[in-house]
Formats: structure tokens, C-alpha cells, sequence
């Protein structure tokens, strides 16, 4: 592997991170891939995607904080109802699933809107990432 971090590592932070916004794409397959390749550590790939993907969520918790200040109210809550009510019910923890296609990004930003705390959030986020590429991890088999 070398000194620093290999081109699939810093692929695959990129690849994260940005499947965490509120862009559309999914970081699941280069994250399977480069597991399967088996050049960097198992390990290596976890938190590398883990972080990517959790720094990629915080963006969306961000925008949220964000909207907050600028709209208390009005049509981000409306649009955003279901993942509001998840926060409300569940608190910080709902954040787990900040990882699911479709709802995970409104939840984050929906967790910014409701000032749930940054720490509370980054460690929630960052749990449920962690486990979804731990799980894959499981079910595929390293290099």
C-alpha cells in the first residue's frame, strides 16, 4: 500500500462524502469493490469511508442549521414533515438512519432545523454509517 493513502482510499472519502448530500449517488459499490480488490486494509476502508460519509452528512446537518436561521418556518417543514416527526419522536437518535436511501439526507438537514446538537448528531451519524459499511464488510470477504 505505500506511504499515505492510496488513490482507492481517497476515491472512495470522495465517493462518500458526496453520496452523504443532498446529491444523488450511493457509495456502497466502490466502498464493495475496493473491498474486494483487497489492496487496502479492511479496516482502512471502514473509517476512511465512515468519515467521508459522516463529514458528508454533517454537510447536509449544515444546511439545516442554516435554514433554521434564515426560515423558522415554512416550506422546509412541510416538505420535510415525516423526517421532522422521526426527530421529534426519536430525538438524536433517529440519526442512525441517516444512512438509508431517500430519507437519510432529509433527516440530517431535518436534524439541523430542529437544532438538535452537533455532537450529539456527528456521533449518531457516524454510528449508523459505521454500521453499514461494517455490515457490508461482513458480507462480503476481504481481498
Amino acid at each position: 500500500m505505500g506511504d499515505g493513502m492510496s488513490s482507492g482510499l481517497w476515491s472512495l472519502f470522495a465517493g462518500s462524502f458526496l453520496a452523504a448530500t443532498l446529491l444523488p449517488g450511493g457509495s456502497e459499490l466502490l466502498y464493495a469493490a475496493l473491498l474486494l480488490r483487497g489492496e487496502d486494509s479492511p479496516l482502512a476502508l471502514l473509517a476512511v469511508a465512515t468519515l467521508g460519509n459522516t463529514l458528508g452528512g454533517l454537510s447536509s446537518f449544515a444546511i439545516g442549521c442554516w435554514l433554521r436561521q434564515r426560515r423558522p418556518a415554512g416550506p422546509f417543514a412541510a416538505r420535510h414533515e415525516q423526517a421532522l416527526t422521526r426527530l421529534r419522536r426519536f430525538g438524536a437518535p433517529a440519526l442512525l438512519a441517516s444512512w438509508v436511501p431517500v430519507i437519510g439526507d432529509p433527516l440530517c438537514v431535518a436534524a439541523g432545523w430542529l437544532g438538535i446538537g452537533w455532537t450529539a448528531a456527528t456521533l449518531w451519524i457516524a454510528l449508523g454509517k459505521a454500521a453499514r459499511y461494517a455490515a457490508l464488510s461482513v458480507l462480503l470477504p476481504s481481498g
